[in-house]
């Protein structure tokens, strides 16, 4: 049979009752599709999980009911251990799922309903603690607001979810709206809208709890949360093991600190504190690993403000010698990126009016240098960006790329002026003295120590005010102090303990079973971190100890 013909039997036979099940279970014999949506691991666990649940469960007075989302193999067995630990807690939970394995390729319906099928078997043994319930199973509810036309505030939201995967997913910020990969989005996105609304409805949770909550189903689902005003936890995790993100009635990945900073910026940091954050500081500053933290983005050491110097031609120090600027660019569609803009349409318009603008003053030294993540990405290049804006660079415009044997904080050493969009090395160059004006929405915009305008008309001036007196521009030891402080509480007070971060999964659990965790030692550490994922307000006066204590 030709593959074309396969193709238009798998389309017939994807809208006929039963035919994919019965498949799946005789010829497949209950197995996975493919390995992309393998739950082989988490199926061997359940019974265990489910047993130690409910062990911990017992005797517990009735907690909340939660429903738990997620979608993509990974996030689903993160979600289910979650899960159980918080039906171990005695809340009455239900993990909700959509058994795609990959968010950027079209699913004929006879295949997805064979992998639905396969998740059924493997995520109904979590029962009766857990109730798992595919997404696919629900239909949109009745009535006019809530049929396949959803409300359209919902509609505007799920196309601006959608714009977001597109761009996260080519890694770029201009998106073609009759793409095939935006209309896969717009599909996928509004389906899981329309069941989220449907389903919300019917069983009315006290929380929704969702991963990243800005792209992918995920988004979506915590849009229908937001539009029914139901309390939603979105979480994520970063580069620190044993730690998490999260927020409450907020996407996670937007980092808001706000709340935390006004509480905590007034507390001087003590001696162990301020050793802390200066040896994280210094590890990067050495391309080195610092304790739970799992990346390194710098290729090499530290090798001195005048060897960069010499390396890429800069002016030697001296009364006549120009200004240095470090325009320290993100990795173009980088999720801290989408939807931070303030004054610009994006990064990649700031990008070419501030390259342009420098064009017209040779009397300063302006690099660019493009993060070292693009090393790990594969989406266009700032360099591209660049070279498209400036065929011909000027002798005093120099391009740093990802792979160039070159150190960020040796850049940051001789710089005079810092220009950022939301990468925390504006942070870091504050750190280090170094004034920096702020383009996008970053965690660490409009706390005391950095420049943040909210026009381009300001954006010029305060450019032509800096270059003109640089000096006058260095920030002050209080201003300093100030970002040391800001930094320790965003590495250190801004994650919450958690024993599965969902790159070490599987090794995480081998320290931390869910026995362990549900254990009085366990809860001695992660209770808190759990009683917020549950909603509950968090203490933004609780002690530091307790949060960076190790497992």
């Amino acid at each position: 049979m030709t593959l074309l013909n396969k193709k238009k039997l798998k389309e017939v036979l994807g809208d006929l009752p039963l035919t994919a099940e019965v498949y799946w279970r005789l010829r497949q014999q209950s197995k996975p599709l493919s390995e992309s949506f393998s739950l082989q691991r988490t199926e061997e666990w359940l019974p265990t999980w489910r047993a130690q649940a409910e062990v911990a469960a017992g005797g517990t007075p009735r907690g909340k009911s939660i429903l738990i989302f997620a979608t993509l193999r990974y996030w689903i067995e993160n979600a289910t251990l979650l899960g159980m630990a918080m039906a171990g807690l005695g809340n009455e939970v239900t993990l909700a799922y959509l058994p795609f394995a990959n968010w950027q390729k079209p699913l004929n319906r006879f295949d997805l309903r064979r992998q639905n099928a396969y998740s059924h078997k493997v995520l109904d043994q979590a029962a009766p603690l857990l109730q798992a319930v595919s997404w696919l199973d629900v239909k949109p509810a009745s009535g006019p607001a809530t049929s396949n036309q959803l409300p359209e505030k919902l509609v505007e939201a799920i196309a601006e979810v959608s714009l977001r995967d597109v761009q996260y997913t080519l890694q770029v910020e201009e998106v073609d709206l009759n793409s095939e990969l935006y209309l896969l989005r717009m599909e996928r996105n509004t389906q899981a809208a329309q069941a989220a609304l449907s389903w919300i409805q019917d069983n009315d949770p006290e929380i929704v709890i969702t991963p990243n909550g800005s792209i992918l189903e995920m988004g979506a689902v915590y849009q229908v949360a937001r539009y029914l005003d139901i309390p939603v936890v979105t979480y994520e995790f970063g580069e620190q093991r044993d730690r998490i993100w999260l927020a409450q009635n907020a996407e996670v990945m937007r980092q808001e600190t706000d709340a935390l900073w006004e509480t905590r910026k007034d507390l001087a940091l003590n001696e162990d504190q301020w050793n802390q954050v200066r040896d994280l500081f210094t590890s990067r500053q050495r391309a080195d690993l610092w304790q739970n933290f799992s990346r390194r983005w710098q290729g090499l050491p530290s090798q001195g403000g005048e060897q960069v110097r010499l390396n890429l031609g800069l002016d030697e120090v001296s009364p006549d010698s120009r200004p240095v600027i470090l325009l320290a660019a993100n990795v173009i569609g980088d999720s801290l990126t989408l939807g931070r803009q303030v004054f610009t349409d994006n990064m990649t318009e700031w990008l070419r009016r501030t390259v342009q603008y420098f064009t017209e003053h040779p009397k300063t030294q302006l690099i660019v240098r493009i993060h070292p993540g693009e090393r790990y990405t594969k989406g266009p290049s700032v360099a591209e960006l660049v070279h498209s804006t400036l065929p011909h660079l000027p002798d005093h415009i120099h391009l740093v790329g990802a792979d160039d044997p070159v150190n960020t904080y040796d850049l940051v050493e001789i710089a005079d002026l810092g220009l950022v969009y939301t990468t925390t090395v504006g942070m870091e160059m504050a750190m280090s003295g170094v004034p920096v004006i702020v383009a996008g929405q970053t965690h660490y915009r409009e706390k005391g120590f950095t420049i943040d305008p909210d026009s381009w008309e300001i954006y010029y001036q305060l450019l032509a005010q800096t270059l003109a007196e640089p000096d006058r521009y260095r920030l002050s030891r209080d201003q300093v102090d100030q970002a040391w402080n800001y930094a320790y509480r965003f590495y250190f007070e801004y994650p919450y303990p958690f024993p599965w971060h969902l790159l070490h999964f599987w090794n995480e659990l081998e320290n931390w079973s869910l026995e362990k965790v549900l254990s009085k030692e366990g809860q001695a550490i992660f209770s808190d971190s759990f009683r917020y994922l549950q909603g509950e307000p968090v203490n933004l006066n609780r002690s530091p100890m307790v949060v960076n204590q190790e497992a």
